[in-house]
């Protein structure tokens, strides 16, 4: 009994004791272990929470209209083209020996563009002329025995009236005369077809020679000295069929694709105001050609043509360009109507049952509320809540809010 005794006792916890010392190395163990703690909390705020910038995709919005003026019935989406275009080629297969024109270049009617390797219709040439004076000469040999002939008769009609020689030898005299006469005619008319051929000979070497078929710049060089050029697509890829492309700039027009609901606006010599892509608050007039009288059945579109009534060196062709077809000339501005934009449909979103679009602003966005009107292809007519020049967001992601912080994609701005 005692001995259990003094065993409760010594498992017994003296509470009055003081605490064992703490050692001063497993503190800085602790402060150690609580500062990488910190450090990779902090570090992990800075890749994780400090930047949450969504990667989007912008686009700048283009002013349709500043409401004065004339009043737009129609708005459509088109290209500048040339009515007089032209890829120059030789009229003979041969070997090109010089390019005289380069991109850029203006040209007028008749100049030369390039040559080709003469040597063959040279060649051709010096035998017609050689022939042609083959021809000549025999000529000449002809008229002198013609000349033999007709004094031989003459002389022998005389002396057959005399009786003094027969009727025979008269009439073989007669007979070597009208032979020379015939062979004088088929050396002539020789003569004649060798000239004929020189000509043709003369003009196979003008062939030679590419010159400009009417005054324009030319936009494409096509051929190099060395290459085979053709009229024709002989040869498989190695040879060339033109020596380059030529544009008349005074032919410029623009061709629209207006869609069979809307053609009924549109009418002859309606006045037009076009704007080029490039040149965004550039208002060019115009006004309607002529609408061709054929639809596309794919695209359900009828086209246009439209006359721009400015020349400028900064129409070129294949310029994208949008116009809008005007009602009426107006003598005062309207100053209570709103400018119009036009903007990618895919900028435009639906938040909350509202249209919006998010304006970029300093690497943040805003949210604008935008009223819409119609729609031109792929682009919605902004009535208002947005203005010309407006960068927005393209495919606005469902996490993008009001001031959120948004980073323009790598991909976008290699393209801009």
């Amino acid at each position: 009994m005692n001995n259990s005794a003094d065993l409760l006792k010594e498992l017994r916890i003296d509470r009055s004791a003081p605490p064992p010392p703490t050692s001063r190395r497993g503190l800085w163990i602790t402060l150690a272990i609580a500062a990488g703690v910190v450090v990779l909390a902090l570090l992990g705020w800075a890749l994780f929470g400090r930047d949450k910038a969504i990667e989007v995709q912008t686009v700048a919005v283009v002013a349709i209209g500043n409401g004065g003026g004339s009043a737009s019935v129609l708005d459509a989406t088109g290209y500048v083209v040339a009515r007089r275009m032209a890829t120059v080629s030789s009229k003979i297969t041969g070997k090109v020996r010089e390019v005289l024109i380069e991109e850029g270049q203006k040209v007028v009617a008749g100049q030369v563009m390039a040559t080709l390797d003469p040597i063959d219709a040279d060649a051709q040439r010096d035998l017609a002329a050689s022939q042609v004076a083959a021809a000549r000469s025999q000529i000449g040999s002809v008229q002198a025995q013609l000349r033999e002939a007709e004094a031989n008769a003459a002389r022998l009609g005389g002396l057959v009236k005399q009786q003094l020689v027969s009727k025979a030898q008269y009439d073989q005299a007669i007979a070597q005369r009208d032979a020379l006469r015939a062979q004088l005619a088929t050396a002539q008319r020789n003569t004649q077809v060798a000239g004929g051929q020189l000509r043709i000979a003369e003009q196979g070497v003008d062939n030679t020679v590419v010159r400009a078929p009417f005054a324009g710049v030319v936009i494409a060089k096509a051929a190099q000295p060395g290459e085979i050029v053709s009229p024709l697509s002989a040869g498989g890829g190695f040879t060339r069929t033109g020596i380059g492309t030529i544009v008349d700039m005074d032919s410029l027009e623009v061709e629209v694709d207006v869609g069979e609901a809307f053609i009924g606006r549109v009418q002859p010599k309606m006045p037009v105001e076009a704007t080029l892509n490039a040149y965004q608050d550039w208002k060019i007039p115009a006004e309607v050609i002529a609408i061709i009288p054929a639809a596309d059945r794919g695209k359900a579109t009828v086209k246009v043509r439209i006359a721009l009534k400015q020349k400028d060196p900064r129409i070129v062709p294949d310029m994208g360009v949008r116009v809008s077809f005007l009602e009426r000339e107006q003598t005062k501005p309207v100053t209570n109507a709103k400018p119009r934009v036009l903007a990618p449909a895919a900028a435009i979103v639906d938040r909350d049952g509202q249209d919006v679009a998010f304006v970029v602003v300093d690497e943040k966005v805003q949210r604008h509320a935008v009223k819409l009107g119609r729609t031109l292809g792929d682009d919605r007519e902004v009535l208002d809540g947005l203005a010309g020049g407006d960068t927005v967001v393209l495919d606005p992601p469902a996490g993008l809010e009001d001031g959120g912080k948004i980073r323009i994609a790598e991909d976008a701005v290699s393209k801009d």
